[in-house]
């Protein structure tokens, strides 16, 4: 069996759906994971802030517009009476629900109850557009088997058991339609695998289910060796290794949820990136295989803030870095990129809501700069330190002022840190000097 995710543009009108539908129908059996309809997850993210701040009329505005775009949407959709009424019931049950959470109390587990309703919403809906097709189809509610633990890992072995059941339970069927991106946590409260996590959760499903293969639908052709948002003539890769997969999508790549490839990783589950517009197209193939050297493809993250610390004592300090890295720890901040000299640590995180605690800590034994609003551009490939066209990217130098640099620490992935006002120069010239070195 396959399982099958399609992203929010990939559901998010009724051309695309039966886009999708004709892609599904093809007589195999696959469970097919959906996001919630384009646009709702940042319609949704928007009521619960009008509900956290005590808005709840402009919250009731925005509830009963988006009520409406679902409504046309369902009678666009379903000309079959019964199943059209059945899905708008269903639907008004949903924001009925909304209506009510904008009465209550605001605690993260009601915000996370409205950010589940998109996909429970497009499963429905869809599972009914199949039916009125003639397909045999039918739901799997992710909250019966999904879930992660109190590290907000995915609980594999409560997955696969209570899959199994529920598999066992519901018709039997040619397509399961489940939700992505929605799950039960540790104390069986609802939550969720953060934006883009209906990837996550199509590969988690793979593994609990020893797939076929995993196939993420999209609405771009694979991943492409470049930001084609920025750079022009971006080609897409045909293949990539797990490991190069995975530093392309922690990197920065947004076709892949961070996480994607780590559950079918040790069992070798095939993903594949497709287009849902063009079905045709190859698309990239990510298998264990090690394929051509060289750099492949970069990507780029934003919102990157850089510390040097700096003490005159550090060469001979025994336990500095491990007094350093102590305090990140304490705060829950992971590092992307770290550099040292014999007096300094320069080091990158992304996530800075505890910057401030971070610093003064640090500043009790060290002087202290931080630069924000920075990027990391990460060049990927197999083997890339060791090939003999890789020093071309330290052409860069010439033409942008790079603040950090990270070759060594992997053979598969050289970092760049440069301010986010030079990413999109930087990106294009790296991409002039690169791409006639693999041919893709």
């Amino acid at each position: 069996m396959k399982v099958l995710k399609f992203g929010g543009t990939s559901v998010g009108s009724v051309e695309n759906m039966t886009n999708v539908k004709n892609i599904i129908n093809d007589g195999d059996k696959k469970i097919v994971v959906l996001s919630a309809m384009s646009g709702t997850t940042n319609s949704l993210v928007e009521i619960a802030s009008q509900i956290k701040y005590s808005n709840p009329e402009r919250a009731l505005e925005d509830i009963n517009m988006l009520h409406e775009k679902y409504i046309l949407v369902i009678d666009e959709l379903l000309h079959d009476k019964p199943l059209n009424s059945l899905t708008k019931s269903y639907i008004s049950e949903r924001f009925n629900f909304l209506i009510e959470s904008t009465y209550k109390t605001f605690l993260s587990v009601i915000e996370n109850q409205i950010l589940a309703q998109g996909e429970l919403m497009s499963t429905f809906m869809f599972n009914s557009f199949l039916k009125q097709e003639g397909i045999n189809s039918t739901l799997l509610p992710a909250l019966d088997f999904m879930r992660i633990d109190e590290n907000k890992e995915p609980s594999i072995e409560y997955i696969k058991d209570n899959l199994s059941a529920v598999l066992n339970e519901v018709e039997v069927a040619e397509i399961y339609i489940t939700q992505g991106f929605i799950c039960l946590d540790a104390t069986n409260e609802i939550s969720n695998l953060q934006r883009g996590g209906s990837d996550y959760t199509a590969t988690i499903i793979g593994a609990a289910i020893m797939a076929e293969e995993v196939q993420i639908w999209t609405d771009i052709d694979g991943m492409h060796n470049n930001d084609p948002r920025f750079v022009e003539g971006t080609k897409p890769i045909s293949d990539l290794s797990f490991d190069e997969a995975a530093e392309l999508a922690y990197f920065g790549a947004k076709i892949l949820h961070p996480q994607t490839v780590l559950p079918v990783r040790e069992d070798g589950i095939p993903v594949r990136l497709k287009n849902t517009m063009d079905p045709a197209a190859k698309g990239t193939s990510i298998t264990d295989n090690h394929f051509e050297t060289g750099i492949k493809a970069i990507a780029a993250k934003d919102n990157i803030t850089a510390i040097k610390i700096k003490s005159g004592r550090m060469l001979q300090a025994h336990g500095f870095l491990k007094k350093v890295f102590e305090i990140f720890e304490i705060y829950e901040t992971s590092i992307d990129m770290i550099t040292t000299s014999e007096v300094a640590v320069s080091l990158t995180i992304d996530d800075d809501r505890n910057l401030d605690k971070i610093v003064s800590e640090l500043e009790t034994f060290a002087t202290i700069e931080v630069d924000q609003n920075q990027s990391i551009i990460c060049l990927v490939g197999h083997s890339i330190v060791n090939h003999e066209g890789t020093h071309r990217l330290f052409k860069i130098l010439k033409d942008v002022k790079v603040r950090m640099i990270s070759y060594g620490g992997s053979k598969n992935n050289i970092s760049l840190l440069v301010d986010t006002k030079n990413k999109i120069p930087t990106l294009q010239k790296l991409n002039s000097y690169l791409f006639e070195l693999v041919t893709l």
